[in-house]
Formats: structure tokens, C-alpha cells, sequence
């Protein structure tokens, strides 16, 4: 697989666990002791801060950003050596921003 593939493959896998478009994520690749480490850079899409009233609003909003950005290193190696058989070392994951949540309609667009 091509590494443009692959990169375009952590882009959508990230894009889709954050809540923003594959074109606002970028991935980029280095040699790991002979595996690939993928770092990805990637604004998060956050709800409104009204919508947050109490703790329970923010899990039911998918956590905070840091435990969505923990939790996303482990998705993100899973999907992408899943999909394209690469073996991978580590994900590093680097949040570059919010965006305000939208509907999943508006995100496909």
C-alpha cells in the first residue's frame, strides 16, 4: 500500500472519531525500529459549551477532549493496520484546535 494511502486512510480514520472533515487532518509517517509511527494532527469537534450543564453532559458528549484524544491512539492503529495490513508501532495524536459539533449530516458534506 502506497503511502499516500495510507495517509489518506489515518486521515479519515481520525477525521471520523474527532467529528471534522479528512481534509482538516494531517498524518504523517516515520520508521519505528522498523514498524511505522503515525503522528496525526487534528482539530476536535467539541458540543456547545450551553449544551454542558453537568459532568454526566460531558460523557454523554464522548468525554473530554483529553480522554477522546487518549482513547483515539488505540482506534485509529486498530482501523488503519486493520484496513490496509500495515504494521504500526505507535499513533501520536496532537489536538490543533476545536471545531463546534455538527449534525452528521452536515459533517458529510
Amino acid at each position: 500500500m502506497s503511502t499516500q494511502a495510507l495517509t489518506s486512510l489515518a486521515q479519515a480514520a481520525a477525521a471520523e472519531l474527532f467529528g471534522v472533515r479528512p481534509s482538516e487532518v494531517r498524518a504523517s509517517w516515520t520508521d519505528d525500529a522498523g514498524l511505522l509511527a503515525l503522528s496525526v494532527v487534528s482539530p476536535i469537534a467539541v458540543p456547545d459549551v450551553g449544551s454542558i450543564a453537568q459532568p454526566a453532559d460531558v460523557a454523554a458528549a464522548g468525554g473530554s477532549v483529553w480522554d477522546r484524544a487518549s482513547g483515539a491512539k488505540g482506534a485509529i492503529m486498530r482501523r488503519v493496520s486493520g484496513l490496509s495490513g500495515a504494521q504500526l508501532r505507535r499513533v501520536d495524536v496532537r489536538i490543533a484546535g476545536v471545531r463546534p459539533a455538527a449534525s452528521r449530516r452536515e459533517r458529510v458534506q
